[in-house]
C-alpha cells in the first residue's frame, strides 16, 4: 500500500490536486456546471486540504473563513475509487485542526442531504432548513471546535 500524505496549504501543486479531485467528482461524475463548481473563492490565497495516496490525490476540501472565529469547510470530495476508507473524514479533521490552531471556535459545512449522516457522525448538527445549492438539496451543519 502506498503512503498516505496530508497537505493543508495554498501552494500551486496542492491547489492543482484539489482542482483535479473536484473536476473528477463534481463536474465529470456529478454533472455540476464548471462555472458553479469553480467560483471566485478559488484564488491563490485559498487553503485546501488534500490527501494523497502515493502520488495520487484522493480527497480534498477547502478552507473558508466567512466570519471571525468560524471555519467553513467547502467542496469536500473523494475520488469514487477511494470512497469508504475514511479519507473524507481525514481531510475535514485536518482542516478543523488548522482552524483550531488559528483560534477558530466553530466549523460549518453546507452539507448535501445525502451526506448529512456522515457529518453528524463527525459531531456536526443541523442548524438550518433545507435549501438548494447548485441544484442539490442541502442543510447547514455546525460543530464546536
Amino acid at each position: 500500500m502506498n503512503t498516505m500524505t496530508m497537505f493543508v496549504e495554498n501552494s500551486k501543486p496542492i491547489r492543482a490536486a484539489a482542482t483535479y479531485i473536484r473536476m473528477s467528482v463534481f463536474v465529470l461524475e456529478r454533472g455540476i456546471a464548471l462555472s458553479d463548481e469553480f467560483d471566485d473563492k478559488d484564488s491563490e490565497k485559498m487553503i485546501y486540504a488534500v490527501l494523497f495516496e502515493g502520488k495520487q490525490p484522493v480527497a480534498t476540501c477547502r478552507f473558508e473563513n466567512p466570519e471571525p472565529g468560524t471555519l467553513r469547510i467547502g467542496r469536500v470530495a473523494t475520488l469514487k475509487a477511494y470512497r469508504g476508507h475514511g479519507y473524507g473524514r481525514q481531510v475535514i479533521t485536518a482542516m478543523e485542526t488548522r482552524a483550531k490552531k488559528m483560534g477558530m471556535s466553530h466549523s460549518l459545512i453546507h452539507s448535501e442531504l445525502t451526506a448529512q449522516g456522515f457529518y453528524e457522525r463527525m459531531g456536526y448538527h443541523v442548524v438550518s432548513d433545507t435549501f438548494m445549492e447548485d441544484g442539490v438539496p442541502c442543510v447547514v451543519v455546525k460543530k464546536k471546535l
